[in-house]
């Protein structure tokens, strides 16, 4: 599933033991606020005819944009989607094209058009459609309303599962904006909670938490099965024979990575020695280190000298660097060099992809 650098190496598999305070059992928890979801009336939808819209400003959009962002609002409306999915599409909109209807695109997507930047694949109808606020829009919902657990995924998250853009995280910048211009534009109280555009609404990857702890004082790192084990094997890109330093845990976009052990972060980012992969690396003393890659930049919570305590949040689950989709490359190493990390933390009572 993904790619690692780095050739043969000695693979050491009999774990050590590890000094820790004992943690109680902790049940995992989510500090996304409940609003997320709206309820009541605005919760099916609201209502604006872009005719109507006032010759006025809100969150530094102007009359010509907050029109196109009515015919968002009114094309969700018609397809009797709920007042968050409507937030989304203008959310959306912002982040691909200011809610301007766009006559160009860019270098990754040249034959992108319209408010968002739909491109000629057949898919989002003729060019005619995607230069139409109103019809663009409605082929955007058809789309989000494929995505049957939206309810349940961040807006930015459910909006690049519609858009197939590089960084999940990119169009949180705009979700307050898009809450401010929907309740401007029709008068209502959503119930939706700014600050929340990159947070899960419910279940285990909401914003921050902890995850359980075992006796021993670990945590599992992400919860998911496995997708692909530590272990020898031919590189699935390169189609070198070379060792899988790691395992891949297949936990979904956005969902929580924890601490495995109480530790000291002692590298975080990119080009700290796993490549172009989002990296954290984990200092746990007595030689031992946990590794946790292909996190985007947003996804990374924690910075080199932070001191974390098992089962803390330390990220979210993303694709960057040398990855083919959302995963956590979890590894374990002792003494500089990789250890099964399912062996090894199955000696400290956390089964990984159990």
């Amino acid at each position: 599933m993904d790619r690692k650098s780095g050739g043969l190496v000695a693979i050491i598999t009999v774990p050590v033991l590890i000094l820790a305070t004992v943690f109680g059992m902790l049940l995992l928890t989510s500090s996304a606020s409940a609003s997320c979801n709206p309820t009541g009336s605005s919760a099916a939808g609201v209502t604006i005819d872009p005719k109507t819209v006032p010759d006025t400003t809100i969150s530094g959009y102007g009359h010509d944009q907050l029109v196109n962002a009515a015919y968002v609002i009114q094309a969700g409306k018609d397809l009797n989607l709920s007042s968050r999915d409507q937030t989304i599409g203008v959310m959306t909109a912002m982040g691909e094209s200011g809610l301007r209807v766009l006559n160009y695109g860019d270098a990754v997507g040249p034959d992108s058009r319209g408010l968002f930047q739909q491109r000629a694949n057949g898919a989002w109808g003729s060019l005619s459609d995607r230069m139409d606020p109103y019809i663009s829009a409605t082929n955007f919902f058809k789309k989000l309303a494929t995505i049957t657990d939206r309810d349940s995924l961040a807006p930015t998250i459910a909006a690049h599962k519609v858009q197939v853009n590089a960084d999940p995280y990119y169009y949180a910048k705009y979700w307050d904006a898009a809450v401010a211009v929907v309740e401007g534009l029709t008068g209502a109280k959503l119930g939706l909670s700014t600050g929340t555009g990159n947070q899960v609404c419910s279940g285990a990857g909401a914003g921050t938490g902890t995850g359980t702890v075992s006796a021993q004082g670990w945590a599992l790192p992400a919860a998911g099965p496995i997708s692909d084990p530590f272990g020898m094997r031919v590189d699935p890109v390169t189609g070198v024979y070379q060792l899988h330093a790691g395992v891949d845990i297949a936990g979904g976009c956005d969902s929580p990575i924890y601490a495995a052990q109480t530790g000291t972060v002692i590298a975080s980012g990119f080009g700290v020695g796993y490549g172009s992969n989002g990296t954290i690396v984990i200092d746990h003393g007595g030689g031992v280190q946990t590794v946790y890659l292909h996190m985007y930049a947003s996804g990374i919570l924690v910075q080199d000298g932070q001191k974390v305590t098992a089962g803390q949040q330390i990220a979210r689950i993303g694709s960057s660097g040398q990855s083919t989709g959302c995963h956590l490359h979890f590894q374990v190493m002792i003494n500089g060099s990789p250890t099964d990390p399912v062996a090894f933390m199955k000696t400290v009572g956390i089964t990984i992809g159990g």
